[in-house]
């Protein structure tokens, strides 16, 4: 699963960042109920957010045992994918984004490195075969742990007139 960050490498904080130590143990626990294919391997190649994935088609693969669970979920357009980035760092309080070039705080930035490294995509859906999805719209590494799935409903997820920071 994840490995440990080396001081050299694309994982490195960068000058301005900010880590802090993380808690002896865990919350609580979560079940990956499957795994998310796709084009990319490093982070290099990996799209910054589902928009800049251009439309690449990946799939996401359901563990049987979970596959009675997308009954109906080929009557939807889009659904929401939440997954569990396991490259990224978690130690990362403030974090300076290379498009940005400033630090901000990590829970006012969507940077995968975060204490709960867990990612939210509206995908589109595409094919259902079995406990395979076809979907585009996902911004991750090849192999990324799947948390959940849930279909996208436009009346209850979309929310109007809302405006980015700086525009309030």
């Amino acid at each position: 699963m994840s490995t440990p960050i080396k001081p050299d490498d694309e994982y490195a904080a960068r000058p301005g960042e900010v880590s802090v130590e993380l808690p002896g143990a865990f919350d609580s626990g979560v079940y990956f109920i499957g795994t998310i294919h796709t084009p990319w391997r490093t982070r290099a190649e990996c799209p910054k957010n589902p928009r800049e994935s251009k439309g690449a088609i990946c799939s996401i693969e359901v563990d049987e045992r979970y596959a009675q669970g997308l009954a109906g979920i080929e009557a939807f357009t889009h659904v929401v994918v939440l997954y569990f980035m396991d490259q990224a760092r978690r130690d990362l309080i403030t974090q300076v984004p290379r498009h940005l070039g400033i630090a901000r705080g990590t829970f006012s930035l969507r940077s995968p490195a975060r204490p709960n490294p867990i990612a939210l995509s509206v995908a589109k859906l595409l094919k259902v075969e079995g406990n395979r999805l076809t979907v585009a719209g996902i911004d991750c590494l090849d192999g990324t742990p799947l948390l959940d799935l849930k279909p996208y409903l436009p009346t209850v997820d979309a929310i109007e007139s809302i405006l980015p920071p700086h525009k309030k």
